[in-house]
């Protein structure tokens, strides 16, 4: 971590920030430490862990709202410590890691981390990448709430939200990477409402997403693919002409 001078929030920022509580889990003392030191002084509340064990005792006590996750720890490495968090939670994670290959960063994000940054890293950058990646989960249109059920079900499908699996009528299995569920969430959270590729890309990407992003397409025709979607005449995640997409099917919930 570079040593990049502590940026202050002003009071009132401080004020609105301080509900919000991050967990750090690295086994790096001193880096845990500086994190921990630095993320307070710039309004959230924050508790370290040092390895799976305790991170699970800090979740179980706490109420989480971000975890920074380092990938390289004792025991249970970052990916487990994901990919198992993701079993009963969607409390997001942004990954650390010392490694540079690619593979790792992809793999991480399909275990489902929210974002990934490798070491060593501008403190001012984990603090940008927090703050996108909140936003981000907030990012709901005002008069739409996430559904509440465990199980979703929609066309001929049924998407369970605890394992994260696309569940057909016939039985069949599908299993989503962690970008396919956020992005078919978001869809099931709003159906039968229009959703612009700005609000696809502010609900996914955060609001550093560049402006004329079409990655929000190609995830779309992933998606739809997914689905059995006929990408010529979609009946499940339509195209609305010059105004985005949207999810043209009833969503029920089951128990």
């Amino acid at each position: 971590m570079s040593n990049e001078p502590n940026c202050y929030l002003s009071t009132q920022s401080y004020e609105s920030m301080t509900e919000i509580h991050l967990l750090v889990v690295d086994d790096d003392t001193e880096l845990r430490n500086l994190l921990g030191d630095y993320l307070r002084k710039n309004g959230y509340q924050v508790s370290l862990a040092a390895d799976g064990s305790s991170m699970r005792k800090a979740l179980a006590d706490n109420a989480i709202d971000l975890i920074v996750l380092d990938l390289m720890l004792p025991n249970e490495d970052g990916l487990v410590l994901c990919r198992n968090l993701r079993v009963h939670s969607n409390i997001p994670v942004i990954m650390l890691t010392a490694k540079g290959d690619e593979t790792d960063r992809i793999i991480g994000l399909e275990m489902g981390a929210d974002d990934y940054l490798p070491k060593p890293f501008n403190p001012r950058e984990l603090l940008a990448r927090i703050k996108s990646v909140l936003r981000r989960a907030q990012a709901l249109p005002d008069t739409q709430e996430p559904k509440s059920s465990r199980y979703l079900k929609f066309a001929h499908w049924q998407l369970d939200t605890v394992t994260r699996n696309l569940v057909a009528e016939s039985g069949l299995v599908v299993a989503l990477s962690g970008s396919e569920y956020r992005l078919l969430k978001i869809f099931l959270d709003h159906a039968n409402r229009i959703l612009s590729r700005e609000q696809l890309l502010d609900m996914t990407q955060g609001k550093d997403a560049e402006p004329f992003d079409r990655s929000i397409d190609v995830q779309i025709s992933r998606l739809r693919h997914r689905l059995g979607d006929d990408a010529k005449e979609p009946t499940i995640i339509k195209t609305v002409r010059s105004e985005g997409y949207i999810m043209a099917v009833e969503v029920g919930l089951t128990p």
